[in-house]
């Protein structure tokens, strides 16, 4: 079976959670109001409403959904997550509180990315105990174990962006990923799509990312596909333009992917 026929049988074979499974009020994010769907869990719900958050932060939310995107993870109270690519520290926060204080966030921004943010973490691990901010190489960066979940937002494409000993290899970072966390931990995923089949030809020029691409690097490291969902789709990017276009920037069409170490 060829590997394009493998990730969109995989694609079709696994849940795909669409908007309306967390009641998302259309009306209010059309006029950019957000607002925790019922149902999310006490420890989620904590950190997303938490005061501790920047009101610009916060204005991202009705498009980024990060109560929904958090409960796809499954993070729970006592988690430990390594946050890569932290910088701007959108989701440090909330993780930070989502786990609390039996938890612990491992920060890790590769040494190009901090110049744009390795001033807030240093400042966020200084005043958290159960958070802490290492910059290094993704290839060669030493990795906690046995950790619950793992996160990279967005950056993805960009791991392939750099030239020289600022560049990853996906290969060898999915597997370094894999080992550190536990059986049953999950990866997420996330990255502005490119078009079908472009594989790594957009990140450069666009900093988009074929999402086929992702799930074949990542389960080629022993992971599986549990959920692929749509609830960052945005079917009016047709992919051909950079995400810093003014016309969709904040509004790609995203993929949004878990990954799980099977637990045998």
């Amino acid at each position: 079976m060829s590997e394009n026929r493998f990730v969109m049988r995989s694609i079709l074979s696994i849940v795909v959670i669409g908007t309306l499974a967390f009641g998302w009020d259309t009306v209010q994010a059309q006029r950019g109001v957000y607002v925790v769907p019922e149902g999310t869990s006490a420890n989620i719900r904590r950190a997303v409403e938490s005061e501790n958050r920047s009101d610009q932060h916060r204005e991202r939310d009705y498009l980024r959904r990060p109560a929904e995107i958090l409960t796809l993870l499954g993070i729970a109270e006592g988690d430990e997550v390594i946050e890569f690519a932290s910088f701007g520290n959108y989701y440090t926060t909330m993780l930070a509180e989502a786990v609390g204080p039996s938890g612990f966030v491992y920060m890790i921004d590769m040494p190009w990315t901090e110049p744009f943010g390795g001033s807030g973490s240093r400042a966020f691990d200084a005043t958290h105990d159960n958070a802490t901010y290492t910059v290094g190489h993704f290839n060669r960066t030493e990795l906690p174990d046995n950790v619950d979940a793992a996160t990279m937002v967005l950056f993805y494409h960009d791991l392939q962006v750099q030239t020289g000993e600022q560049r990853v290899d996906p290969v060898d970072m999915n597997a370094r990923i894999f080992e550190a966390l536990r059986p049953g931990g999950r990866y997420l995923v996330i990255d502005h799509k490119a078009e079908d089949f472009a594989g790594w030809r957009d990140v450069e020029g666009m900093h988009r990312i074929d999402e086929a691409t992702i799930i074949q690097e990542v389960t080629a490291a022993g992971f599986e596909l549990v959920a692929s969902s749509n609830i960052l789709a945005n079917p009016e990017d047709d992919h051909r333009i950079g995400m810093r276009d003014p016309s969709i920037r904040g509004r790609t069409d995203r993929a949004v992917l878990i990954f799980e170490k099977p637990e045998r």
